[in-house]
């Protein structure tokens, strides 16, 4: 099972995904004023490649701007990719 836990700072925060409890990747975003964030990085450790590590903390991110109010903004490739590749993530998007 895959958590993802969120440090959210003023300027820049970051969802840090965990497998059994060892570091499986970290999804970093930057904050664009008060109501939008910039993902601007997606990494996941390579033993866990493959394993959907970058997907959860992605959904963890549309989550958290649902719940919030605010808007993404995808510039990390994988975050780029995956909303274009799933519809119903999209509400989020500036």
């Amino acid at each position: 099972m895959i958590e993802v836990q969120q440090n959210n700072g003023e300027k820049h925060g970051h969802f840090e995904a965990f497998i059994s409890g060892k570091h499986a990747g970290t999804m970093t975003y930057t904050w664009a004023g008060d109501e939008r964030f910039i993902i601007d990085h997606t990494e996941v450790e390579e033993a866990y490649n493959g394993m959907g590590v970058g997907k959860e903390m992605l959904l963890a991110a549309v989550e958290f701007a649902r719940k919030e109010g605010k808007k993404i903004i995808p510039l990390c490739p994988f975050a780029k990719a995956s909303f274009q590749k799933d519809a119903s993530l999209q509400d989020v998007l500036v």
